[in-house]
């Protein structure tokens, strides 16, 4: 094979993401080198090629319409990963909330000229507020934007009743982020970042909250790190100060309320729902159960042959969530 054989091998077997192949041709190459008595390039290019190939590798890359990203080894025990499908214009937020997220998301797509004047951008963000009012679907939302693939942390694969074990777990993840970019989502944060303080503290908690600390004080990485919790009160106060923003989430007040019932409902006619009515019913449920009991009222209106969503229904979906919460 000629080089010029070679070259094209090369970029064909890297724009497919098949790193096999694109090892197997570094390797042609390294061999022509090594002939044509190019010992010490074909030697340097051996070490390289190796290293590539007994790295602890993140991801596994396939060839087809859509570039899939699994994580393996010890990883697969600890990361979760897909590809979300959330627009943020598909989410009904306060004004201020939705204006700080478009804030993270112009940082993170120009962060290269950010960093070229020796700034950072946002990309360490710590979540808190009630179950069902927006974080998860937030970092799922983040990671649709910016094209990335969103990692989410098992925390029962992570959190290990060993000594040290936990911290070392915690270490790989970072590593991860380091060599993969994506949205990183710790979800129910406060099972590891809960105080330092707490009595049943065995020792344990405190070396991986610290751990944690250090790890996220010096992670420079180009991803996302976000942190969700229902129960701020729980975690270390040290946590606070290493994310770059704390974004508050609360239940709907009516008019998010609303938007978030109409949005949800928008391929059925609601022309004559009593929106006053629904929204006093509406009162004190999270966005998430919010949009489940538009689903069951769009569900009985398929289901009745008609595309009219009546107020009865609505209501009464409503009142079967808050039953349900009780």
């Amino acid at each position: 094979m000629s080089n010029a054989q070679q070259m094209i091998a090369l970029l064909k077997s890297h724009f497919q993401g098949d790193d096999r192949q694109f090892c197997s041709v570094a390797m042609q190459v390294a061999a022509h080198e090594a002939r044509l008595g190019h010992s010490k390039i074909a030697e340097e290019m051996r070490e390289l090629i190796d290293k590539a190939k007994t790295r602890t590798a993140i991801v596994e890359h396939r060839v087809g319409p859509v570039l899939v990203t699994q994580p393996k080894g010890e990883l697969a025990s600890l990361l979760s990963v897909h590809y979300p499908d959330v627009k943020l214009s598909a989410m009904v937020l306060p004004s201020k909330l939705d204006s700080r997220l478009r804030r993270i998301l112009r940082e993170h797509k120009q962060q290269k000229r950010i960093r070229q004047h020796g700034l950072r951008p946002r990309r360490k963000l710590l979540l808190v507020g009630p179950p069902g009012s927006g974080k998860t679907m937030t970092a799922a939302t983040l990671a649709t934007e910016l094209r990335l693939p969103l990692f989410t942390i098992l925390l029962e694969g992570l959190i290990t009743k060993f000594m040290g074990e936990t911290a070392a777990k915690l270490k790989l993840v970072f590593d991860a982020m380091s060599s993969t970019e994506g949205v990183y989502l710790f979800d129910e944060f406060d099972a590891l970042g809960s105080r330092r303080t707490y009595s049943n503290d065995v020792g344990e908690i405190r070396r991986v909250l610290n751990s944690f600390l250090q790890l996220l004080e010096k992670d420079d990485s180009l991803g996302l790190v976000v942190a969700a919790t229902n129960h701020p009160d729980l975690l270390d106060r040290a946590l606070f100060r290493r994310f770059d923003d704390v974004i508050e989430y609360a239940l709907p007040d009516k008019l998010t309320a609303e938007g978030i019932m109409k949005n949800r409902l928008a391929g059925f006619e609601t022309a004559e729902v009593d929106w006053i009515r629904v929204l006093d019913v509406a009162a004190g449920l999270s966005q998430a159960d919010l949009a489940r009991a538009c689903d069951e009222a769009a569900k009985n209106a398929i289901l009745e042959s008609t595309m009219r969503i009546s107020t009865e229904v609505l209501v009464a979906c409503l009142e079967e969530r808050k039953s349900t919460n009780r």
